[in-house]
């Protein structure tokens, strides 16, 4: 067991003065009698593992006196080799002392060979402590980086590993080295074991991830494609994909010599429904390019209409129908946005448009053919109870010629698409050439506002010939047996001005058009425009020309200042018994022509939206309209109590008096009556950027316009109000 420690000054040094450190104070010479207990011989043998297996036993710790922290343990284990330490080193009694039975000569030179060797043994047992300290410190450290060891569980002081942990400290003292590096060398490849199956978990964690978020992926991906490729929703309020026109069609397909082409789809702005499979097919010489090859005419608008595949009983089912107008032949009036500019630009027309925007035309025109009509808006026509669509479009959808500005061609896929969006929709679809070369009537929506050059003008016959031309390669496109379903009315020119160009000219024209299309395979209905003329001056000329025709007439007040400044009862008064007659004696070819629909009217009460007039052109109704020409120009106020504003028509709707959404609900709806005593009508248009009385869409939201077409809640024999409360000034 061993000695406690004296508690007494330092013993003075006996060696020789070459041996002592420093500063140290050498010995007393002492009678050869006397002896110190410290004299007892230290030999350089020790038994270190006998010392391990003496020391006290090292009880675990209790909870509360577990070490909370690594360096608690170093402090803990610190102290327990000092304790040896002081036991090994501190000296024993006197009473066995071998001293005793020595001369004073011999003790003496046996203390010198003691005290030598013990200062040996010392400086010996410093450098192994020293290295042994480094390596002590080198695991401790590895050790500490160890997470999962930083702290001593409960559960390994239950198990009885505590005691092992208690033990490592030992090799810092004498004789435990060999023992302790196995111990090292063990724990260094058990922790090397656990540390390669932290990884393999980790690698295993890593990799169920990676699973479930590709499963996660597919499955979306699968969802999109599942909601992209079926029908169309009854939903009329969510927006579709196209608000966000892309290109998903690669060019892999596209051969070399048509790369940057038409038919290369892969520099389409826009691709969602197309046929991405190159082809360079034509039919009229016009791409087939983005066109599916089969097609499904069982479709239908509603339960009040037969579907695509079923004849429908034109002149006696009425048409309700709606313009796509603005969309792929531009209005001012409804676009506003895009022709914005100082008036010193002189933008006016699509013409002008074009010109300014120059290279940079084609994406932005693009951008508002894939965004401003889209496949929603196909389902939201057919939600509001509407059962056709009149397509406009101009000639440079499908050629342009030296001199255009225009964006020739692009505008031709919109349309395709159009129309089977109008298919998917059981939607009958009336084309509708808006626009020919030259310009048959010299107003903005005919692409150039100005002179007439079409049949008249300097360059009339050859654009009259342009023309022709254009509808020999249209229809041989649309007698393709995927339209017969569909395109059940096919237009030749929008609203031709017979005013200015002669009628026999515009009749000769017409009659060599009929012919071309007839002989290409349309056997669809043809329709023709009035051209402004009055309809009993048609109930004599025209006629035996092709027995499937229909006259096309477009009734507004708002554009003649007679019927501009009625007051608000009168203009439902002249729709209902003023129109009703004139539609229904002109229906009928024993008092008028014959076959007769109104291809576009709008609810509209002034002319007063801006641009409607032409851009920077005033209204009639407030005396601003100065065209620049005094035949032309209304400089007077026309409502029916001046003084006149536009700031009631063109407000915001929600802003309307409720007198006033009467009136226009009742104003459209006696129109739509009048219009069905002949063959129907098409409403101008669907959408406007902010003219709300001229925008179907806009209207229904308002609450101005029936919620269903076929539905409406006034009909020409209900009484009318006067609408005493409504100011006829605004």
């Amino acid at each position: 067991m061993p000695k406690p420690r004296r508690e007494s000054t330092a013993r003075a040094d006996t060696r020789p003065a070459i041996d002592r450190p420093p500063r140290t104070r050498a010995a007393q010479a002492r009678p050869a009698s006397q002896s110190y207990d410290d004299d007892e011989p230290r030999t350089p043998k020790r038994t270190p593992k006998e010392k391990v297996k003496s020391s006290p036993r090292v009880e675990s710790p209790s909870p509360d006196k577990r070490h909370r922290h690594a360096s608690d343990r170093h402090r803990s284990v610190s102290g327990v080799k000092k304790e040896r330490d002081r036991a090994k080193y501190s000296s024993g009694t006197s009473t066995n002392s071998a001293s005793q039975l020595l001369s004073a000569d011999a003790l003496s030179k046996l203390n010198a060979y003691n005290e030598k060797v013990e200062f040996q043994e010392k400086y010996d047992e410093r450098k192994r402590k020293k290295k042994e300290y480094k390596n002590l410190k080198g695991a401790e450290v590895s050790q500490q980086r160890r997470k999962k060891n930083r702290n001593v569980s409960g559960a390994i002081l239950e198990e009885g590993r505590a005691r092992d942990r208690q033990k490592r400290p030992q090799r810092r003292g004498g004789g435990g080295g060999g023992s302790c590096e196995e111990d090292f060398q063990k724990q260094k490849q058990t922790n090397g074991g656990k540390r390669s199956r932290k990884k393999l978990w980790w690698l295993l964690a890593v990799l169920v991830v990676l699973i479930v978020i590709i499963i996660a992926v597919a499955v979306v991906v699968s969802n999109n494609s599942k909601k992209s490729s079926s029908s169309s929703s009854s939903s009329s309020t969510t927006s579709d994909s196209g608000s966000n026109p892309s290109n998903t069609c690669s060019s892999s397909s596209v051969p070399a010599t048509a790369k940057g082409s038409y038919t290369d789809i892969s520099t389409w702005l826009d691709t969602a429904d197309f046929n991405c499979t190159y082809t360079n097919d034509t039919i009229g010489g016009l791409s087939l390019m983005g066109l599916n090859s089969t097609w499904d005419d069982t479709t239908q608008a509603n339960d009040n209409v037969p579907a695509l595949n079923k004849p429908w009983s034109y002149g006696t089912m009425p048409i309700r129908g709606v313009n796509l107008g603005g969309w792929l032949d531009l209005e001012p009036f409804i676009t506003p946005s895009l022709f914005d500019y100082p008036s010193s630009d002189g933008v006016v027309d699509e013409w002008t448009l074009t010109q300014k925007l120059n290279t940079s035309a084609q994406r932005i025109l693009e951008t508002h053919y894939s965004t401003f009509i889209t496949k929603q808006s196909f389902i939201d026509i057919k939600n509001a109870g509407l059962d056709h669509v009149r397509i406009p479009y101009p000639y440079w959808a499908v050629t342009t010629y030296d001199g255009d500005p225009y964006v020739p061609k692009v505008a031709w896929r919109y349309l395709l698409r159009g129309i089977e969006y109008a298919r998917q929709n059981g939607l009958r679809v009336n084309l509708d050439l808006h626009s020919v070369p030259g310009s048959q009537n010299g107003w903005a929506h005919s692409g150039h506002q100005g002179d007439i050059d079409w049949i008249s003008g300097i360059d009339g016959a050859t654009n009259a010939q342009r023309s022709l031309d254009i509808h020999n390669q249209l229809s041989q496109f649309f007698a393709q047996d995927r339209y017969k379903n569909v395109v059940t009315i096919y237009g030749l020119v929008n609203e031709p001005k017979m005013l200015v160009i002669p009628v026999d000219d515009v009749l000769d024209w017409n009659e060599k058009a009929i012919k071309i299309i007839r002989d290409n395979g349309i056997t669809q209905k043809i329709v023709f425009g009035d051209g402004f003329l009055s309809l009993t001056d048609w109930d004599d000329i025209f006629h035996g020309v092709d027995n499937n025709l229909v006259m096309d007439t477009h009734q507004y007040q708002i554009f003649n200042t007679g019927q501009l400044n009625l007051t608000h009862q009168n203009k439902i008064n002249l729709a209902c018994s003023g129109w009703t007659g004139l539609m229904v004696a002109a229906n009928n070819n024993q008092t008028g022509w014959g076959p007769i629909l109104d291809g576009e009217w709008s609810q509209a009460d002034t002319d007063c939206a801006p641009y409607l007039n032409n851009v920077g052109v005033g209204s009639r109704w407030d005396g601003t309209l100065n065209t620049g020409a005094a035949e032309t120009s209304v400089l007077t106020q026309t409502c029916p109590t001046p003084p006149c504003s536009c700031d009631q028509a063109n407000a915001d709707p929600s802003k309307y008096s409720s007198a006033y959404k009467q009136f226009l609900q009742m104003y459209a709806e006696a129109q739509m009556h009048s219009f069905e005593q002949a063959w129907g009508w098409f409403y101008w248009t669907w959408k406007t950027e902010s003219a709300v009385q001229w925008s179907w869409e806009l209207g229904l939201a308002a609450g101005i316009l029936p919620e269903k077409a076929y539905s409406p809640s006034f009909k020409c024999d209900s009484a009318v109000p006067d609408f005493s409360d409504l100011p006829e000034s605004y």
